[in-house]
């Protein structure tokens, strides 16, 4: 698990090659295996393959414009009246869609949309709502782009590690 934490890098630009349908099973269902506060999985995902669809999406928020060349995105709703967590439960399927993309050589990367605008008097989770048809009663908080990697950043090191600085020892501002 740690090598996987090491080499995963938000990919934005990625190769024209398709993902399979069995690859993008098994991405779903370590998702649908995510960890959620007392176990009521408040999430919901659409699953995004058609370059149309990617397009529009591309402009739901500025940042967002590398959908265009992603071969899938994952959409990740909530259901707020199901869990007051589903903001960090729906963190934590994202994370785990990431990391099983770097499991399978895939490149991804994170699109915040909860809180942002897609224009003046758009919020960019009603233009995703608007576009992919999304009921009112499920909110909007991200996006995950997939596809094969068109661009290589390097791992982070042990010595990344070391120079975070954001470790603790039984209080605040001890060293660990």
């Amino acid at each position: 698990m740690l090598d996987i934490l090491l080499k995963r890098r938000s990919i934005r630009k990625y190769k024209p090659t398709k993902i399979d349908r069995e690859t993008v099973q098994v991405l779903l269902k370590a998702a649908l295996l995510s960890p959620s506060s007392c176990g009521f999985r408040p999430w919901q995902f659409v699953v995004v393959d058609d370059s149309e669809i990617l397009s529009r999406l591309a402009a739901a928020k500025k940042g967002a414009g590398h959908l265009k060349g992603a071969a899938l995105a994952v959409v990740i709703l909530a259901d707020p009246n199901r869990s007051d967590v589903w903001v960090e439960d729906a963190s934590i399927a994202a994370t785990i869609f990431h990391l099983t993309a770097e499991s399978l050589g895939l490149g991804s990367c994170w699109i915040q949309i909860r809180e942002r605008q897609y224009s003046d008097t758009e919020t960019a989770e009603q233009y995703v709502r608007r576009i992919l048809a999304v009921p009112d009663t499920l909110n909007v908080a991200s996006i995950i782009s997939f596809g094969y990697p068109a661009e290589s950043k390097p791992p982070y090191s042990e010595e990344d590690i070391k120079s975070f600085g954001k470790v603790h020892r039984n209080a605040y501002g001890s060293e660990y």
